[in-house]
């Protein structure tokens, strides 16, 4: 079981919200938070980076996404191995605290291939 952030914590509930919200989830024995860099153009991620910061690396999993357009350039989306790396850097610069790898799962749009820019 994990609890997702898409349209909540990217800025559709308040920040307390997204604290308690994020605390039952661990008092229900969840531990697997997923999310997107896209998700309020980070503002998911930041949340979250923030609210985990206080707690043991090792008492949780974050995972996020990458592929869909993260500003106006059309070359910052996709899947190609510079984009998956620049995106995963990006990421982890909203998590404040000790460096942490995000668990990176690419998301496909329908039709789409790893690794091949479709516009």
């Amino acid at each position: 079981m994990s609890l997702g952030s898409w349209l909540t914590y990217s800025g559709g509930i308040e920040a307390d919200a997204t604290r308690a919200c994020t605390e039952a989830a661990f008092e229900a024995g969840v531990n697997f938070f997923a999310t997107a860099n896209v998700y309020g153009q980070g503002a998911a991620e930041t949340a979250w980076g923030e609210i985990l910061s206080s707690r043991p690396r090792d008492s949780y999993i974050l995972a996020t996404k990458v592929y869909f357009p993260m500003s106006d350039d059309p070359a910052d989306q996709g899947l190609s191995a510079a984009q998956i790396a620049q995106q995963i850097d990006a990421s982890e610069r909203r998590h404040p605290g000790p460096r942490r790898r995000p668990v990176t799962e690419p998301t496909l749009a329908p039709g789409a291939q790893p690794g091949v820019q479709h516009r």
